[in-house]
């Protein structure tokens, strides 16, 4: 697995590379195989260390996100989380993973299936990212989906848990 480390405004050590890489290939290297990329972002918000891991394998995308005051703990609750999600959606993973990767691990609850209870059609008016955020705001919702006025694409742009804004923007293949 290819493990890439970030951090914003901090300094990480060899120290937490080398625990980083070694609880990686301890925890996930069951599951993914050795083509995988796991990206690990740190930063610093009020005094806590936020460290986000996303592992990338096979067009699925694992996330989680941890806020601790000490990186290694933060660590490993996002990798306890991805096995969650991993063992969660098992047999909607699976044909990502490795072979036996499931081998010896206790069964866990499985979500079946997802049960889609409403289908909503709307209009979507070009309109720019700002204009979007404010509609977003006005329906009281956490995301709103729009075509883009100056690309003409359909985005999303959403609210963060720290209060600010992204958008997400599809990528041509």
């Amino acid at each position: 697995m290819k493990v890439t480390i970030t951090a914003k405004k901090l300094n990480i050590s060899q120290a937490f590379t080398d625990y980083a890489e070694q609880k990686l290939d301890a925890k996930l290297d069951r599951f993914f195989p050795e083509e995988a990329e796991a990206k690990i972002t740190l930063s610093e918000r009020r005094d806590q260390i936020v460290l986000e891991l996303t592992v990338s394998c096979g067009g699925m995308i694992y996330r989680a996100e941890e806020t601790a005051r000490d990186k290694n703990d933060a660590l490993d609750v996002t990798v306890d989380r991805i096995i969650r999600q991993i063992r969660k959606h098992k047999t909607k993973v699976e044909k990502n993973l490795r072979e036996n990767a499931f081998a010896g691990l206790a069964p866990e609850p499985e979500e079946t299936d997802y049960e889609v209870i409403r289908y909503k059609n709307f209009h979507m008016k070009p309109m720019s990212v700002e204009e979007a955020i404010l509609q977003m705001n006005l329906l009281g919702h956490n995301f709103f989906m729009f075509k883009n006025a100056q690309s003409g694409t359909v985005n999303v742009v959403y609210k963060r848990d720290e209060g600010n804004y992204a958008v997400l923007v599809p990528e041509e293949n």
